[in-house]
């Protein structure tokens, strides 16, 4: 009788997870859910959070708190932007709320208002996790055979 694969760089794994604050506050979570599939490497998740898995295997569970580092890095100040307020069209931002931004040919972002201030809205593009420490728990349900990366786009 084989052993369970383990979770190696390039596995196919299947698993439910969830993020949450040191206060309880809960970011996301797929228990109640579908469970996540993704490959090792894809960057579906951090690579700290990646590091985290590896060696694990199916029907195994583990909670980990991770460093803003580990996770989702420090907020970097050259992501915090002054915009004009003319820029947001006839709806004008509320500090608090999350707005999408479309950034040419990248593609869109998601961007926190910050402060308002006369004509110009503060925009936070870090990732909203970015400074914080997490609490990362996953329960493994599947673990595939290391596979080849599909190939990345620029």
């Amino acid at each position: 009788m084989s052993a369970l694969p383990e979770i190696l760089p390039g596995s196919k794994v299947t698993l439910h997870f969830s993020l949450t604050l040191p206060d309880g506050t809960e970011a996301i979570s797929t228990f109640e859910e579908e469970p996540l599939t993704f490959q090792i490497g894809d960057k579906t998740f951090q690579p700290g959070m990646e590091l985290a898995l590896y060696g694990l295997k199916a029907g195994d569970e583990q909670t980990l708190t991770l460093s803003a580092h580990q996770a989702y890095g420090d907020p970097e100040p050259g992501l915090v932007q002054q915009l004009p307020l003319s820029d947001f069209g006839d709806l004008p931002p509320e500090v608090g709320q999350i707005m999408s931004f479309t950034m040419g040919t990248a593609g869109e972002t998601m961007g926190v208002i910050r402060e308002i201030d006369g004509d110009e809205a503060t925009v936070d593009f870090n990732h909203p996790l970015a400074g914080h420490e997490v609490i990362f728990r996953v329960k493994i349900l599947q673990v595939g055979a290391p596979g080849p990366m599909p190939a990345s786009t620029p």
